[in-house]
């Protein structure tokens, strides 16, 4: 993936954007928080909008494939 980087020299491996040392889990927590992206981007401004679209992309499509969806119904 070319937004996300996972290096075990950098942050112990966290996943973060790529070219950075922003954890990906903290655009989440923004989220989470009911804050907006342009929020996320001006308190970390290491990070590109295009790179925060991609990483939600890729969030999209990972929990709207059929292997999520029947992992997670099996869970649930």
């Amino acid at each position: 993936m070319k937004e996300i980087q996972s290096n075990p020299n950098i942050l112990g491996g966290t996943p973060v954007f790529k070219g950075t040392r922003v954890p990906i889990e903290i655009l989440f927590d923004y989220l989470e928080e009911g804050a907006s992206i342009d929020t996320f981007l001006n308190d970390y401004p290491t990070v590109e909008k295009k790179q925060a679209i991609a990483v939600l992309d890729i969030a999209g499509k990972v929990v709207s494939s059929q292997d999520f969806k029947s992992k997670y119904e099996a869970t649930s």
